[in-house]
C-alpha cells in the first residue's frame, strides 16, 4: 500500500505557506521566515511583521497548542508580563497531522541570546518574574490539566538523576567530587516533605529561552506548552537558571513562597539541570555530529545545577 500521503512532511517554509494559504487565505500574501530557536518542542515561523506560526515538531509536544488555545485567553488578562496571544487555530492539513496556531508576534529576543542586563535591570526582572508567578497562581485553576512538571521532582523522569550523574562523570563533564556532592544534595531533596496545597497554575518551563528581553529588560513570557496545574515549586527554577545570588532573594520575595516551596524549587534546579545536561550535553550518536545535542539547553542546564548545588549544606567545605 502506498503510504506517502500519510507521511508527515518536513516542517519548512513551503509547508507553512501551504497551510496558511489553505486555512487563512487573508494572510497568504505575507512572507514566511523560519525563526531559529533552540526549543525542542515546536517550530516557529514569522508571518509578516505582526504574526508568528507555531507547529509541534516533537511527538511529546502533541496537545500543547490545543492547551494554549484553550487556556491562555482565560489566564492572560491577569498576568503582568506580555504572553502569546493566539489569533488563529490551524487544523491538520496539507499532510501535517497536528493542530497548529497563529499568534501575535512578540517583539524581543530570548534571554539566553540577549540576557537581562546586570544591575538594576536584573533586579527589576527578578521582581517582575516573581510577581508573574503570583498572578499565574491566582488564576482560577478549576478544570486545568496537570502540568508535566506539576508533581514531585523526585518522580520526574522516573528518578534518573543518579544515572545522569554517572553519565556526566563518565563523559568528563563533571568531576568525581562534583558527582559526590550532587548525589548527597539529591538525598536531601528526597527527604523534603511533599507539597500538600491545592494545585495551582504553573508555567512549567521558565527557562531563559522562554523569556523575552527588550533593550536588556524582561518583557514577556512565552511557550506555555508546559502550562498546567500542580506544585508551584517548579516555577522557582528561574531563580537558578536566570538570576544571581544577589538577585535571587528579590525573586523569592516577589514570588511569595514558603520555605518548602523554595527548597523543592532548588531541588528542581538541581535535578532538571543534571538530567538535562546529561541528555543534551552529549552527542546524539549520529556519525559526524560531534558536540552537544543542544548546546543552548546544555549550557542552561549546567548553570542551573551548579548554581543550585552551591547552596546545599552538603557542598560546604569539610
Amino acid at each position: 500500500m502506498d503510504t506517502t500521503q500519510d507521511a508527515t512532511p518536513d516542517i519548512d517554509v513551503a509547508l507553512v505557506r501551504r497551510l496558511v494559504a489553505a486555512q487563512f487565505p487573508h494572510w497568504a500574501h505575507l512572507p514566511v521566515v523560519r525563526f531559529a530557536s533552540a526549543g525542542t518542542d515546536n517550530a516557529m515561523f514569522r508571518l509578516g511583521d505582526a504574526l508568528a506560526v507555531r507547529l509541534p515538531k516533537a511527538p511529546w509536544a502533541t496537545g500543547q497548542i490545543e492547551k494554549e488555545l484553550r487556556w491562555l485567553p482565560r489566564i492572560a488578562p491577569g498576568l503582568p508580563l506580555d504572553v502569546p496571544v493566539p489569533v488563529g487555530a490551524g487544523a491538520p492539513g496539507e499532510g501535517f497531522g497536528q493542530v497548529w496556531a497563529v499568534y501575535e508576534w512578540l517583539a524581543g529576543r530570548d534571554a539566553f541570546e540577549a540576557p537581562v542586563a546586570e544591575g538594576a535591570a536584573l533586579a527589576e526582572a527578578a521582581t517582575a518574574l516573581g510577581r508573574f508567578g503570583v498572578a499565574l497562581r491566582a488564576a482560577d485553576a478549576s478544570g486545568g490539566p496537570t502540568s508535566f512538571r506539576g508533581g514531585p521532582v523526585t518522580d520526574w523522569e522516573e528518578g534518573e538523576l543518579p544515572g545522569s550523574v554517572a553519565t556526566l562523570t563518565a563523559a568528563g563533564l563533571i568531576t568525581a567530587e562534583e558527582a559526590e556532592l550532587a548525589l548527597a544534595a539529591w538525598e536531601s531533596v528526597l527527604r523534603l516533605p511533599a507539597y500538600e496545597g491545592s494545585p495551582v497554575w504553573v508555567h512549567g518551563d521558565l527557562l531563559p529561552g522562554n523569556l523575552l528581553t527588550r533593550d536588556g529588560r524582561l518583557g514577556a513570557v512565552i511557550d506555555f506548552g508546559g502550562l498546567g496545574t500542580g506544585d508551584p515549586a517548579v516555577d522557582m527554577m528561574a531563580a537558578w537558571t536566570l538570576f544571581t545570588p544577589e538577585t535571587r532573594p528579590l525573586f523569592r520575595a516577589a514570588a511569595q513562597v514558603d520555605d518548602g516551596t523554595w527548597a523543592r524549587g532548588r531541588g528542581w534546579a538541581l535535578c532538571w539541570g543534571l538530567v538535562t545536561e546529561a541528555y543534551y550535553g552529549l552527542p546524539d550518536g549520529t556519525a559526524g555530529t560531534p558536540g552537544a545535542r543542544n548546546p543552548v539547553l546544555a549550557a542552561v542546564a549546567r548553570r542551573s545545577w551548579r548554581q543550585a548545588l552551591a547552596e546545599y549544606p552538603e557542598t560546604s567545605p569539610r
